[in-house]
């Protein structure tokens, strides 16, 4: 055990040397660990953060989730053509539906509408995503309040013009004043204020609530009419626990289908989106993400490996006669094959440190700058050093082979 501390010690040695006396030529040599390690790591650190925030974003959701709307979350086999046609889902189908389902936790109804402006006094905050829910909605995903309260049956159903704030509307209009009780305008309308969302921080596609106004949707029903076509409207469904999904599935069509009169063999004007088949997509996306990320820092670990090989036959070259000095003095050929692949390893490691540095030194830049944690786990370290660790290995097997095999005797000669 002693015998491969020395072994490790010296081969450590033998490495910060070619640093120190080769600087250019060593450093160049673990370029490509370098690229490679940093960019299969910023990758898959990139992945997880993207991944730990879909799963906080999306933790009040439960994964059963139904959207009832004109329109897929996915690709469809029905042509885009067709598709357009279909009719808007109407609040008298969900209020049809509301009495005639079974198995069901919880339905709501949304409105999908155009970003407005919302005043009060001088102040005004453009681009606000406004949300029109039934009461219900709140009951299906979850929402934290800072202050106040969500409107509430009576209010929803009269359209009465009250509103659920988002964190950063709230501070950019009052700046620090309470807002529950004071009037905001928007649609020309005086709107009261009676609740503050807590503070979430940036979504999943860089949108959240802190953004975003939620308000009775027959307020906008009233606005706007039913039939109004730019305008997106769907039916929420939460099916009680331990609903069959397929069987679930099959009611909804039935009955819209009822509903509607279509006749048989006329395909569904509507589609059934299940919030996990959404989660199934981006997962999707995401592999594919790891994939070209390893295929990309493949190349640049191949490259590295090439280069962590030549340094090392530079190495045993320029060692020969230390070599022949060793195996004449009684070192076993292992000992100093041993003694490269140490070498090598280890080089190949302070290349990859390297490359999981920058990928730390990136990732504290982009938590600063934009409102989203980049994180580089643990685990991706671990595997960083790891890869760097086996490719040192697999390239110095060749030049490790070599010095080993070397005679003593002509090892001295050739060195002297």
């Amino acid at each position: 055990m002693l015998v491969y501390l020395r072994l490790l010690k010296e081969s450590f040695g033998f490495a910060m040397n070619a640093l120190k006396n080769n600087k250019l030529r060593t450093l160049l040599s673990l370029l490509g660990v370098t690229i490679g390690i940093f960019s299969i790591i910023a990758v898959l650190a990139a992945v997880d953060s993207l991944d730990r925030k879909i799963t906080k974003d999306l933790s009040s959701l439960d994964k059963n989730t139904i959207y009832l709307m004109k329109f897929s979350f996915g690709p469809s086999e029905i042509p885009q053509w067709k598709r357009e046609q279909f009719p808007n889902v109407k609040y008298d189908e969900y209020t049809y539906m509301k009495g005639a389902m079974t198995n069901t936790a919880q339905m709501a109804y949304q409105i999908f509408t155009r970003r407005e402006a919302i005043k009060y006094d001088s102040k005004t905050v453009s681009d606000v995503k406004i949300i029109p829910v039934s009461h219900e909605f709140i009951d299906i995903q979850g929402i934290e309040f800072e202050s106040g309260r969500f409107y509430n049956e009576s209010e929803a159903n009269s359209g009465a013009t009250v509103i659920v704030l988002g964190n950063e509307i709230a501070k950019s209009l009052f700046e620090g004043f309470d807002p529950i009780g004071k009037n905001v305008r928007l649609y020309g309308k005086r709107f009261t204020v009676i609740g503050v969302m807590k503070k979430e921080g940036s979504g999943l596609f860089g949108d959240s609530n802190d953004t975003a106004a939620y308000i009775p949707v027959n307020f906008v029903r009233q606005l706007y009419g039913d039939n109004n076509n730019s305008l997106t409207n769907v039916i929420i469904f939460k099916p009680a626990k331990g609903a069959d999904m397929e069987a679930y599935q099959g009611e909804i069509t039935q009955k819209l289908r009822s509903f509607r009169g279509l006749k048989a063999g006329e395909i569904d004007n509507f589609f059934i989106n299940v919030f996990s088949g959404f989660t199934d997509l981006i997962d999707g996306i995401l592999g594919q993400m790891n994939v070209v990320g390893w295929i990309i820092s493949g190349f640049s670990l191949l490259v590295g490996g090439f280069g962590i090989a030549n340094i090392m036959f530079v190495s045993v070259k320029e060692r020969t006669n230390l070599i022949g000095i060793q195996k004449s003095l009684g070192a076993k050929n292992r000992f100093i094959m041993f003694q490269f692949l140490f070498e090598a390893v280890i080089l190949s490691v302070i290349g990859g440190v390297i490359g999981l540095l920058l990928v730390w030194i990136i990732s504290v830049i982009l938590t600063k700058a934009l409102d989203f944690e980049f994180v580089l786990g643990v685990g991706n370290i671990v595997l960083g050093t790891g890869l760097a660790a086996a490719i040192g290995l697999i390239s110095g097997i060749l030049p490790a082979i070599a010095a080993s095999k070397l005679d003593p005797v002509e090892a001295i000669r050739t060195g002297m």
